[in-house]
């Protein structure tokens, strides 16, 4: 199915071609609900992490002890990275930057190096339920950062009507 952008302002209201052609708008909503649930996630992962997971780090084996520093390591630099992406997205809405410059490489969402399985299985309970939760956040915010970094192609009403009809049988 063809890749259709959400109704942009910036479009002009009314126009199913302008609608179709847009560059991926995010609503401002969008981006504050995803700013509130990741200085959330962060302050929980730096209470756990910090201090109240101490007790459950001392009890793990030495190498366990290591991949939950690794792990905790992980998780704040990924959500540093998703925190600094909606910030950027918060300044292209209140007219602080341009697109163009918040398309920059510099503003792009930072790369996150993934999470060992096998390290994370030998996590306590609350640590694996931390580095799901920023993973699953990293991967919601990464797929929105694809998304406005794809170039849109030229629409085409002979292509948007099969495209109707494809969808409808």
């Amino acid at each position: 199915m063809a890749r259709t952008r959400p109704f942009s302002p910036a479009a002009g209201r009314g126009s199913v071609l302008r609608m179709m052609t847009a560059p991926l708008a995010l609503n401002r909503k969008l981006v504050d609900a995803l700013y509130i649930e990741a200085m959330i996630l962060a302050d929980e992962a730096r209470s756990y992490f910090d201090v109240n997971g101490r007790e459950e780090r001392d009890a793990l084996p030495a190498l366990h002890r290591i991949g939950f520093s690794c792990e905790s390591l992980r998780v704040t630099t990924r959500l540093m990275h998703i925190i600094a992406w909606l910030l950027t997205r918060r300044a292209v809405d209140a007219g602080e930057i341009s697109e163009k410059q918040a398309a920059a490489p510099e503003r792009r969402l930072g790369r996150s190096q993934g999470h060992d399985p096998e390290i994370v299985a030998a996590l306590p309970e609350t640590a694996r339920q931390i580095v799901a939760a920023a993973s699953d956040l990293y991967s919601r915010v990464e797929r929105l950062d694809r998304e406005m970094a794809r170039p849109m192609r030229p629409f085409s009403p002979a292509q948007g009507l099969m495209e109707r009809l494809q969808a409808a049988f």
